[in-house]
């Protein structure tokens, strides 16, 4: 039956002026998807409060407009609500509403040498683990019944707290709407993220296991806090996790959060600067905590595929590299699935970081009950059991025997656990890091002139091949090394931001540039490739940026063949996504790149 669409609700044309003497139409605060709703029609959404609006501004808003709002998270601004068009008409009156946004889906992106790759052994080998630094997994859970954040299968002492927000979202603890894992993918960024690797270990060597390979994750000490958004399917909502990022700000000081692991996103249709997601990571950003943000898995589909809120410029996003099983970084190459910026909309140069994200082993979920010697597989492995690491491929072992305790998986979701555990490496060393400078010190330091100009990137399940350039767009600011940036002796300035900038496209010259947060052009009219290259030498402070006189790339344009706009343009009105939501290849994430 069709349904009738509403002639009724008008959206009202009257202009109002606010505090900040700031003309708008209420309609300019709603996303265009929500003023298409049909007659009697309701759908969630998120309402971001006015920027400077005092401390409880949702129920204000309530009592003056009598929209009844669901949840409110007053740490980043938002409150949440099911509500009809004429509902949002009516709030969107309100003076303390910025902006009524869809309460969008997410959900989870999904042997390499990883953790030694980007100089975790030394890091170990030097004192630093992370030690005491919490990192809110903001994911699919974390298992409980795994050995990896405690001592030989002893007290899971560094799974420091859980709650879930799946189902409620003002926080669940109680099973089975818990920070358990009921998919399989935020133990396995856990693992890589932090995991000792119990069983790859002599502890092993009871059960006729002689592991020759340490699976274990960058940062040993650190403290896992499991916040669960997405459900046994993988997806889950904007407001669960704004209520995450939410809970995790106001719990900063209670279990020490420093660092925010996003190993998920979405497509996105509005400016950052209205998108709930980057705002409520804003807000966490702002409050002192890194938001370390996938990229997404959409880089076959070309350019301007960053999804949000990897896209927002504040937070570190980072893409994926392929190590080639091999700690020579001549050898390392981006995978072709790793989603390559400038931003849509608002066209922000990511991704920031590249790290190894290809075919990496981490600790497998199992699910509540489960025994010794009797692991019940969640979801996600149980579908893809191929990617079970056998114990033959870590260890000397009797039989070819499919691991009861690793799992294999590919893509920007593995690589962001990896610059997430980096984090707590550096705010160990030196706690008084500010996110920006933990930021400028880790793009600062990254490697990128071991990278080949392109190379073509083969799908090991269905044989196609993609070309991929490696400009930056592409590896960004370069490679992650924690090594390098341990040896950092310079500390940046604090009170300076590290906001990525935005590419800025001349079409009838041709030209580049690039304008910081600030208004400051930082590669005049020079080639992206030439001698004005974005990424430079230098740190990342205004004549002193990151992307410095240092060129690194030679003479070569970037606008040739293989262009950045492609046969779709990255830089016109409309969103790099257009009406429909792209959905991510799931053979990369599962399968890799050869």
């Amino acid at each position: 039956m069709n349904k009738t669409k509403s002639l009724a609700v008008a959206w009202p044309t009257l202009i109002l002026a606010t505090s900040l003497c700031f003309a708008q139409s209420p309609s300019d605060r709603v996303h265009p998807q929500l003023r298409q709703l049909n007659a009697g029609e309701t759908t969630r959404v998120i309402v971001i409060h006015r920027v400077g609006a005092a401390h409880g501004a949702g129920p204000r808003i309530e009592a003056r407009t009598g929209v009844a709002l669901r949840n409110h998270f007053d740490s980043v601004r938002q409150s949440s609500a099911s509500l009809t068009e004429q509902e949002i008409i009516t709030l969107s009156t309100d003076p303390e509403v910025e902006y009524v946004a869809p309460d969008s889906p997410v959900k989870a992106f999904a042997l390499d040498k990883g953790p030694e790759s980007v100089g975790a052994y030394a890091a170990l080998a030097a004192g630093y683990s992370g030690k005491g630094i919490g990192v809110a997994v903001i994911d699919s859970g974390v298992s409980y019944t795994n050995c990896d954040f405690g001592v030989n299968c002893g007290s899971a002492a560094r799974y420091a707290a859980q709650i879930s927000f799946v189902k409620n979202p003002n926080g669940s603890w109680t099973a089975p709407d818990d920070g358990e894992d009921y998919f399989g993918h935020g133990t396995h960024v856990a693992g890589i993220l932090a995991g000792q690797g119990t069983f790859s270990t002599s502890y092993a060597n009871q059960f006729n296991i002689f592991p020759f390979y340490y699976v274990h994750g960058v940062a040993q000490g650190a403290n896992i806090i499991s916040e669960r958004v997405l459900d046994s399917t993988g997806a889950g909502t904007d407001s669960s996790v704004i209520a995450a990022i939410d809970w995790a700000i106001a719990n900063k000081a209670k279990f020490n959060i420093r660092v925010i692991n996003l190993s998920l996103g979405r497509p996105f249709t509005t400016s950052y600067q209205q998108d709930p997601l980057c705002q409520a990571a804003e807000a966490a950003w702002k409050e002192g905590i890194v938001v370390v943000v996938a990229a997404g898995n959409y880089g076959r589909d070309g350019y301007g595929t960053v999804t949000a809120p990897g896209n927002d410029p504040l937070v570190i996003t980072v893409g994926a590299v392929n190590t080639r099983g091999t700690t020579d970084r001549t050898q390392h190459v981006v995978t072709s699935y790793s989603s390559k910026g400038p931003t849509g909309i608002d066209h922000i140069v990511k991704p920031d970081l590249i790290a190894p994200g290809n075919n990496i082993y981490a600790t497998q979920c199992t699910m509540p009950g489960a025994t010794s010697g009797s692991v019940a597989a969640c979801p996600l492995i149980k579908t893809y059991a191929a990617n079970m690491v056998s114990d033959i491929d870590y260890a000397t072992a009797s039989s070819q025997t499919a691991s009861k305790w690793y799992f294999r998986l590919s893509g920007t979701s593995m690589a962001t656990p990896v610059v997430s555990g980096a984090v707590a490496i550096l705010l160990q060393q030196n706690p008084s890091l500010t996110p920006d400078q933990v930021k400028v010190i880790l793009m600062a330091t990254a490697t990128k002139s071991n990278f080949v100009r392109s190379y073509v990137a083969t799908d090991p399940t269905s044989g196609a091949t993609y070309t991929v350039d490696h400009d930056p767009f592409t590896i960004g600011a370069g490679e992650l090394s924690i090594t390098a940036a341990l040896a950092y002796k310079v500390v940046p300035t604090a009170s300076l931001s590290a906001a990525s900038p935005t590419a800025v496209f001349n079409t009838s010259t041709n030209q580049l540039t690039l304008v910081t947060n600030s208004g400051a052009v930082l590669s005049g009219t020079q080639s992206i490739w030439g001698a004005q290259s974005i990424w430079g030498a230098q740190t990342i402070w205004g004549d002193q940026s990151i992307w410095g006189a240092q060129s690194i790339w030679g003479a070569q344009s970037v606008w040739g063949a293989q262009s950045v706009w492609g046969a779709q343009s990255v830089w016109g009105a409309q969103s790099v996504w257009g009406a429909s939501m792209s959905t991510e290849t799931s053979t990369a994430v599962i399968s890799g790149d050869k």
